[in-house]
């Protein structure tokens, strides 16, 4: 039988397709022990799930919550001496999803649509648990998360992919909205793709964020790899506003002035990258 436990957009435990009910207790031990693959003394593993309590009644709460994770048919945790460690029959969702970001990030990794479609609806790691262990893995797998989707996107671009580009690119934007190198890569993506309008819409929304957010002003690194993206886009016929669909908060432009005839912008002079540019100050 395929025991699969869940623990990205919250904690499940099934088998054979059957949702099995666990204790508030129970789920942290395996919780806990799927998240540190090795074997942990059972001693430890009371200190950290009852902090607050003394060690002698971390280790009796402990006891209680193994013999309540007994069930007929059902091994969920191997024991080795004192030591615990989560049966490795149990399928873990988010050792799967480490295992893609990984290959994701190889250098010899060529892009798979089918990694940017589970990593970009991957989840977050135990939502509404607030301790300290989980905090610390959440922010771990957080990170590893963001980079492999960068990383999708900007692969994706260089293919000419762009649907799979744009998606892993707002998958990481959402991810951190104040992350200036998911911003990035995502105007990059729509550079390639030619939608001029979108790109412009991103910076600008990545601009608005971290002076609203953080009082801070774009990189330079930022502002100017965007205008070199501009200096080498070929010109085109006329500036609009893209459709609003990208799913990300979008800024009002109205204060961009954007010409809608770019022969007349052409004729005086300015280039798409200098009224990107202008269009913040």
């Amino acid at each position: 039988m395929a025991v699969e436990l869940c623990l990205l957009r919250g904690f499940e435990l099934t088998c054979a397709g059957k949702v099995v009910h666990v204790s508030s207790s129970g789920q942290r031990v395996l919780a806990f022990l799927a998240l540190h693959p090795r074997p942990l003394p059972r001693s430890y593993v009371a200190e950290v799930l009852w902090v607050e309590s003394t060690g002698e009644r971390a280790g009796a709460n402990l006891r209680s919550t193994l013999w309540r994770l007994k069930k007929p048919g059902l091994r969920l945790i191997d024991r080795a001496g004192d030591c615990l460690r989560l049966a490795e029959h149990v399928i873990v969702d988010v050792h799967e999803t480490e295992a893609r970001a990984r290959r994701v990030l190889d250098p010899d990794y060529f892009g798979d649509e089918r990694d940017a479609v589970e990593l970009t609806n991957s989840g977050e790691l135990l939502p509404a648990w607030y301790e300290d262990w989980v905090l610390i893995e959440r922010e771990r797998q957080r990170q590893l998360l963001l980079h492999a989707l960068e990383s999708l996107c900007e692969r994706f671009t260089r293919r000419r992919s762009f649907g799979p580009a744009i998606a892993a690119g707002i998958a990481a934007v959402q991810g951190e909205p104040l992350r200036e190198t998911a911003h990035r890569a995502l105007i990059q993506a729509y550079v390639a793709e030619g939608n001029l309008g979108e790109a412009i819409r991103q910076y600008h929304t990545c601009k608005r964020l971290l002076q609203e957010q953080l009082g801070l002003e774009p990189s330079t690194d930022l502002t100017e790899s965007v205008r070199k993206l501009f200096q080498r886009q070929a010109p085109i016929q006329e500036w609009a506003e893209p459709p609003r669909h990208s799913g990300v908060r979008q800024p009002d432009l109205s204060s961009a002035r954007l010409p809608a005839d770019r022969r007349a912008q052409s004729a005086a002079g300015v280039s798409p990258s200098s009224r990107l540019l202008r269009a913040g100050q």
